[in-house]
């Protein structure tokens, strides 16, 4: 049955009612209304899940940009590897409403919790399922961040683009060349990940009108819109808009996924890529709980196998000669600090768990009611920078949750902020965890919204767009970064100081910021430039 037809059929009411467990809970066993459901809707991600093996060469924690490429990296160097997944490994229809919406999400959205706010302040309620975003509240803020094969690349909104040289520089401090990695490994990316700006017939159709609106006013403000390179297949797009696929990325479905595939997601590269060696092998369901490594230099990984409902098919140890870390920044640093705190990794420096940031996220939107009506399309098309008082880009983006135009124009602000917190340990509960300053995140906003609000006088337009609630804010980050950052936690190619054979290959190598763009080029092409290097070297 498909979703909406059933929520037509029982009434939204009665089916949030079945909910029954409280928020973040795990729930003991599956409620049966939903789990008939999710088994109809997706019943390749229940099928048995194979197991790993006891000892591997090298095993890799995660499956995003960074894990993905080394995954395949090290299987074309001849080296076995395994991953380790705890998301689902999810398939894609261009018919099938594989994934859930922002709209009106079910679980297939969440991973295990109960209630969601978005961008919108809305509140949504659904039931607990091991869906494809995780949202991991602290004090101060939420992070946004992946729980599926293939990482954020499956949740993101597609756009990667390079940094300028100076602001990379100021983030960095000398520890990683620009110019390599502008002249060797952000040109392999984009052959690798197809990367290109959105074609004009697709800018100029009905579901970007809001893009065409967006550049138009930047433009009365005196700005020149930048091109955003971006990951979607435009030929899926071009299939929704002639109704030989079912509507996705032209309907604002990005953020829970598209089923159709039009994101080229690393499911459809990398990581397809890494299995064809015959090297590289996936496991799916697989939480990693702990690290440690033994005396003779053999680590010890202990995994949790999950069913996508959540409940436990038990515990094992596995074993390997190299460990790779890529469950992004919040899980690797989550793995780091609590085995320097346990003694699992007692050999950990000073500047483990430092360095985390935010990449400067606000979310921002002004009026434009000459959009109202149209469709919401997803791929970014542009983007502004000003430097009049900090540095600040606003790009281009959908209103996620709303699948129509309602008259505003969102943007995505990344300011350069310095602001950087670390996480602690909390020995009474095993967790770790960190916190934001709320002035910060005032100040960051404020950066946003003095250009954001420049535009929007200069263009004659709606200063600041408060319908439902989207008003500037920076209360979540979709771009957590840092956590064991270059050349302090790790040497300058992510191995890690005090445990060789140990890496940091995602964003937790990143110190809080890539210079006002989206992470995940800069996540990927460190990967590449640090993968290569440790093959080279045999460490």
């Amino acid at each position: 049955m498909d979703r909406r037809a059933f929520f037509k059929a029982a009434g939204a009411a009665a089916v949030f009612g079945v909910v029954g467990s409280a928020y973040g809970a795990r729930p003991a066993a599956a409620d049966p209304v939903w789990d008939s459901l999710f088994r109809g809707w997706v019943p390749e991600i229940f099928a048995p899940l194979a197991d790993p093996p006891e000892h591997s060469p090298a095993i890799v924690i995660g499956s995003g940009f960074g894990a993905a490429v080394t995954a395949l990296r090290l299987a074309q160097a001849g080296v076995a590897n395994t991953v380790l997944e705890r998301g689902s490994r999810w398939p894609n229809d261009p018919w099938r409403e594989v994934f859930t919406g922002d709209d009106l999400p079910d679980g297939r959205g969440f991973w295990h919790r109960t209630s969601f706010t978005g961008v919108t302040k809305v509140p949504l309620h659904f039931a607990s399922f091991g869906g494809v975003l995780d949202c991991t509240t602290y004090p101060g803020i939420d992070v946004w961040r992946a729980a599926a094969v293939g990482g954020g690349s499956v949740i993101f909104t597609g756009a990667m683009v390079a940094p300028e040289r100076r602001f990379f520089d100021h983030v960095f401090g000398g520890v990683v060349d620009y110019g390599e990695l502008d002249r060797v490994y952000y040109p392999r990316v984009r052959e690798m990940l197809r990367l290109n700006p959105i074609p004009q017939d697709l800018y100029r159709a009905a579901p970007f009108t809001h893009s065409r609106a967006w550049d138009d006013q930047v433009r009365k403000a005196g700005y020149q819109p930048l091109a955003n390179d971006s990951i979607f297949n435009w030929d899926i797009l071009r299939a929704e808009i002639a109704g030989t696929s079912r509507p996705s990325a032209t309907v604002a479905r990005s953020n829970l996924g598209n089923s159709n595939g039009a994101k080229f997601d690393l499911n459809q590269n990398y990581l397809r890529y890494a299995q064809e060696t015959g090297r590289s092998a996936i496991f799916p369901g697989h939480r990693v709980d702990s690290i440690a490594q033994q005396a003779g230099g053999r680590f010890v990984v202990t995994v949790t196998k999950l069913m996508p409902t959540g409940q436990s098919l038990g515990t094992r140890t596995l074993t390997c000669d190299r460990l790779f870390l890529g469950a992004g920044s919040i899980g690797t640093s989550e793995l780091l600090v609590r085995a320097q705190a346990t003694g699992t990794l007692p050999n950990l420096n000073e500047h483990i768990g430092d360095g985390w940031g935010t990449n400067g996220d606000v979310v921002l939107a002004r009026g434009a009611s000459a959009v109202g009506g149209f469709g919401q399309g997803v791929p970014s098309a542009s983007r502004i920078f000003d430097e009049t008082t900090v540095p600040v880009t606003l790009e281009n983006w959908y209103i996620p949750g709303i699948p129509f135009e309602t008259g505003a124009l969102a943007s995505l602000g990344m300011v350069l902020d310095p602001t950087r917190t670390r996480f602690g340990y909390d020995r009474a509960t095993n967790a770790v965890g960190l916190s934001w300053s709320t002035r910060n995140r005032d100040e960051t906003t404020a950066a946003a919204r003095a250009v954001d609000r420049r535009v929007a006088e200069r263009a004659d337009a709606l200063v600041e767009y408060g319908a439902l609630g989207y008003d500037a804010n920076a209360l979540f980050t979709a771009h957590p970064l840092g956590g064991a950052v270059l050349g302090r936690a790790t040497d300058g190619y992510g191995r890690v100081h005090g445990h060789p054979g140990l890496y940091v290959m995602d964003g937790a190598a990143i110190p809080g910021s890539t210079g006002t763009v989206n992470p995940s080029l800069t996540i990927t092409a460190l990967a590449e430039r640090n993968i290569e290097a440790i093959i080279r070297a045999g460490r």
